[in-house]
């Protein structure tokens, strides 16, 4: 069984095969395999965690394209479902030249968003130690219906819960429902790693301190805020810390926070006292800096997820 369970949306990212254009400027694309909670799950198992995915692709050649990516990184697909009742969802990405990333997604609906909660694989939650998911299946029903039941899932056998609220404005129907969703998730997990946008966006507040004082809850244990190349800063019930970021030649942030994540996480399954370690808890994060950064040097997140041993190398050269 899995030690870790991702949950949420597969979709095909066309990423671009030049930087510094919007999406009508760029010449072309390139497909790779995506979705934040996919690119997580592939993360997990390159970097030595048994990892699953739950969710729903269309039974179209994308669908298989997707669930053949993961089962081929060696993620576990069993609780991967198809359908014939919408097609696989797609997202168009482009780093425009201010190093802004604009989205367009087709998805009305798409594949992901047809998920029951009856099509839950609950033993596989119960098997797991972790369950990962983001705030994109909190917005449709009945994903969003599912999405909870398998929080519930979860809770209940005691599983550590991790959120990345990973703010995709265009797919909410307004900035308040979109602020409502985001903080629903944020209230069920014990991990949460969110971005300074992101923060801002959910509090008004540019001090991260201030920010994490509003935003935590009792059943949070780490809340990681990324910077992007400036690393994070992270926050535990006693303790806070930062971590300088990696410099490098970067080419495409699809899959850096998901990369970040996985990093994370890895070290969380693999030593569950790290939280409450200030010593290990930094340099865990260092590690998810470097899983992030190395995303960043080749384009689309799943082809770029890096093993851990390139992760380990890649630190010793940037020590």
């Amino acid at each position: 069984m899995s030690d870790a369970i991702c949950l949420g949306e597969l979709l095909i990212d066309f990423v671009p095969t030049v930087t510094g254009t919007d999406l009508i400027s760029t010449p072309e694309f390139k497909k790779a395999a995506g979705g934040a909670p996919g690119n997580v799950a592939v993360g997990l198992q390159q970097l030595g965690i048994n990892t699953g995915f739950i969710g729903k692709v269309g039974d179209d050649a994308f669908g298989h394209f997707l669930i053949k990516s993961l089962s081929d990184k060696g993620v576990d697909t069993n609780s991967l479902l198809y359908t014939n009742e919408a097609r696989t969802g797609l997202a168009f990405v482009s780093l425009k030249a201010d190093g802004e990333r604009e989205f367009m997604f087709y998805r009305n609906p798409s594949a992901d968003m047809l998920l029951c909660p009856d099509e839950i694989d609950d033993d596989a939650i119960k098997a797991a130690k972790l369950l990962h998911f983001g705030s994109i299946t909190l917005i449709d029903e009945p994903v969003r219906s599912a999405t909870l039941h398998a929080i519930d899932v979860a809770i209940e056998a005691d599983c550590l819960i991790s959120y990345d609220p990973n703010l995709r404005t265009a797919l909410w129907p307004d900035e308040a429902s979109a602020k409502a969703g985001l903080l629903l998730g944020l209230s069920k997990a014990n991990i949460v790693k969110i971005s300074e946008d992101e923060v801002e966006f959910l509090t008004g507040l540019t001090d991260l301190d201030e920010a994490k004082n509003a935003l935590w809850h009792d059943k949070l244990q780490l809340m990681v805020i990324t910077r992007g190349s400036n690393g994070c800063c992270y926050f535990t019930t006693k303790h806070r810390g930062e971590v300088d970021g990696f410099k490098v030649q970067a080419v495409d942030a699809t899959g850096a926070g998901d990369g970040f994540v996985a990093g994370l996480l890895q070290g969380i399954l693999k030593n569950p006292e790290s939280i409450s370690n200030p010593a290990s808890l930094k340099e865990l994060c260092r590690f998810a800096n470097a899983v992030g950064a190395i995303t960043t040097t080749e384009r689309g997140g799943i082809p770029a997820l890096p093993d851990y041993e390139t992760v380990q190398y890649f630190i010793g050269a940037n020590a």
